[in-house]
């Protein structure tokens, strides 16, 4: 924090300082090797840099007993774990008398990257976070379900927030890409097998849309997957952005023809909040966090199924822009997903769990893993017109 990418790290960046304007004092707790000795705030919110190895299989799980002692000692009102991962610690934290809430982001050791050993970790981060924490909050309905028929306890319900689209009219960061506006098709996510990003290539490959570009936002890798990326890419003529932030993603986002998000994994992705709250179309697999966000039916197709992720494509080309549609679409999103009321569910959770009545309890977070709604955004629509 700030711009890490990732859903977990957006929705952290969003909440918190929200909940430091709700009087909360907040501190979160971030592994060493991301930020700088010398920034010690974001903005309302400490950081506290805590050491952490830089290798994948214990950077999390290192990071995570640390933090808990260091909970242990400063005593924080509460303790708030990100990701069924982290959430591992719980029951250190309740030995600890720490009050914990735990916010499950879904199911990550779905994920294709993870080993057998790293699966047990997070099944059983999963298991003890739900049964061992004071209150649990779930990101969407599929996962608020999953911990009731799992784990027979109850969570709340708070899905992840989007902020209000800043559209932007300038075009120079288009133009260092070589795009023309309303002629491209978007996905901003990591690049990890989950999200599918050979399939998306393979399938504008296949459509051959003209005049049409296809650019995939997100920090590449070194692993072999990325080169995989990296071969489809060059051979389909498909443009590789990098990690992008601040004005130059704002603009990627406001001038897309359309954006495109063929995962096979997400708790409730925040990129396809973003993408709706600046109007855009989207075509998204037909996976539960995604059937959960209540699209027209042609907005999905069958995850996996380059062909018909190939014909989606084509039908997008193929539909008149419609600036009346876009201008409902980021309404309606912005409507569901409202950062400031979600901030003050969290903090309804933490006065509950402090049992804290007519003060604000401070919060110690934390920030690891790296990394719905209350209602559909039909249903959004039909609460604007009552």
């Amino acid at each position: 924090m700030p711009n890490v990418q990732g859903g977990i790290e957006t929705h952290a960046e969003h909440l918190y300082k929200r909940l430091a304007g709700l009087g909360c004092d907040v501190e979160v707790l971030v592994r060493s090797p991301y930020v700088s000795r010398k920034q010690r705030r974001f903005g309302p919110i400490r950081l506290r840099r805590i050491w952490s190895p830089r290798r994948a299989g214990l950077e999390a799980l290192v990071h995570s007993v640390l933090c808990v002692l260091y909970a242990g000692v400063v005593r924080p009102d509460i303790l708030h774990i990100h990701a069924v991962g982290p959430a591992i610690v719980t029951p250190i934290a309740r030995l600890m008398g720490l009050r914990v809430v735990v916010t499950h982001h879904g199911p990550d050791y779905n994920r294709d990257k993870w080993g057998s050993f790293a699966r047990w970790v997070l099944r059983s981060g999963e298991r003890v976070g739900m049964r061992y924490s004071h209150a649990r909050i779930a990101v969407s309905r599929v996962i608020l379900d999953l911990i009731r028929s799992n784990y027979a306890c109850e969570a709340d319900l708070i899905p992840n927030g989007v902020a209000v689209a800043d559209r932007q009219s300038d075009v120079d960061h288009l133009r260092r890409f070589g795009l023309e506006p309303g002629r491209y098709f978007l996905q901003v996510s990591r690049m990890v097998p989950e999200k599918r990003q050979v399939d998306l290539i393979r399938a504008y490959a296949s459509a051959r849309p003209a005049g049409w570009k296809l650019a995939l936002v997100g920090g590449l890798g070194s692993d072999s997957y990325a080169r995989e990326i990296v071969a489809a890419a060059q051979s389909a003529g498909v443009l590789l952005t990098g990690f992008l932030n601040g004005a130059a993603l704002q603009q990627m986002y406001s001038h897309a023809g359309a954006f495109v998000l063929p995962s096979a994994h997400e708790g409730l992705p925040i990129v396809l909040l973003e993408a709706l709250s600046y109007g855009l179309p989207v075509l998204a697999s037909n996976i539960p966090a995604h059937l959960e966000m209540g699209l027209e039916s042609s907005s999905y197709f069958p995850v996996g199924d380059v062909a018909a992720l190939a014909t989606g494509l084509t039908g997008l080309t193929q539909a008149p822009p419609d600036e009346h549609a876009r201008d409902l679409r980021a309404r309606q999103v912005a409507a569901a997903y409202d950062w400031d009321r979600i901030a003050e569910k969290t903090l309804a959770i933490y006065q509950r769990v402090t049992r804290v009545t007519g003060e604000h309890p401070v919060v110690t977070k934390q920030a690891v893993e790296r990394g719905q709604s209350e209602s559909s955004l039909e249903q959004s629509g039909q609460e604007q017109k009552r």
